[in-house]
C-alpha cells in the first residue's frame, strides 16, 4: 500500500478533527449544563408566574363586580336626591306660599294703614 500525498493529508485532517472535538466536549458540556440550569429556571418562572396572573384576572373581576354593584348604589343615590329635591319644592310650594301670601297681605294692610293713618298725622 502506498501512502500518498493526499492520504497524508486526510490523516492530518482527520486527527485535527479528532483533537478539536475532544477540545470542545468540555465547553460543550458546560453548555449543556447552563441550558439545563436556564430551562429550570424557565419553568419555576413559569410555575411562579401563572398563578399570580389567575388571581390577577380574578381581581379584575372583582373589581369589574364591585363597580358594577357601585353604579346600582350611585343610581339609587340619584335617583333618591331627585325625589327630595321634588319634595322639598313641593313643600315649599304647599306651606311656603300661604305663609308668602300672608306676608304680602300683611304689607298692603300696612301701607294702607300708613297711607291713611300716616298721612293724617303730618
Amino acid at each position: 500500500m502506498e501512502i500518498t500525498l493526499g492520504g497524508i493529508a486526510a490523516c492530518v485532517a482527520a486527527l485535527a478533527f479528532v483533537v478539536l472535538v475532544i477540545a470542545l466536549i468540555r465547553p460543550i458540556a458546560r453548555l449543556s449544563g447552563v441550558l439545563d440550569r436556564l430551562a429550570d429556571s424557565l419553568n419555576e418562572l413559569t410555575n411562579h408566574t401563572l398563578p399570580a396572573i389567575d388571581e390577577a384576572a380574578q381581581t379584575v373581576r372583582d373589581t369589574n363586580s364591585q363597580i358594577a354593584r357601585l353604579d346600582t348604589i350611585t343610581a339609587a343615590a340619584a335617583r333618591t336626591t331627585e325625589d327630595i329635591s321634588a319634595m322639598t319644592t313641593l313643600v315649599t310650594s304647599t306651606v311656603g306660599a300661604p305663609f308668602i301670601m300672608a306676608r304680602k297681605g300683611a304689607e298692603k294692610t300696612k301701607q294702607v294703614f300708613r297711607d291713611r293713618f300716616g298721612k293724617t298725622e303730618d
